[in-house]
C-alpha cells in the first residue's frame, strides 16, 4: 500500500515574496520529491498563499 508525507510551505503577504521567490522554493520541493497538491490564498490577516505539498513514502513492510 502507498503511503504519503505532507508539508506545507507559506508565503506570508507582509514578506512581499516574488513569484520568482515562490518558484525557486517548489521546484527546490520538487527536487526533493514533493507534489503541490493545493494552494490556499487570502489576503485577510496578510495570510498570503499556503501551500500544501505531499510526497510518496518509501516503507519497508510485509505484504498483506
Amino acid at each position: 500500500m502507498k503511503t504519503f508525507e505532507y508539508d506545507i510551505l507559506c508565503f506570508p503577504m507582509t514578506r512581499k515574496t516574488s513569484l520568482a521567490d515562490m518558484q525557486a522554493s517548489l521546484n527546490a520541493k520538487g527536487a526533493e520529491g514533493w507534489e503541490v497538491v493545493s494552494i490556499s490564498s487570502s489576503e485577510f490577516a496578510n495570510v498570503g498563499h499556503t501551500v500544501f505539498l505531499k510526497r510518496e513514502t518509501t516503507t519497508v513492510g510485509t505484504a498483506a
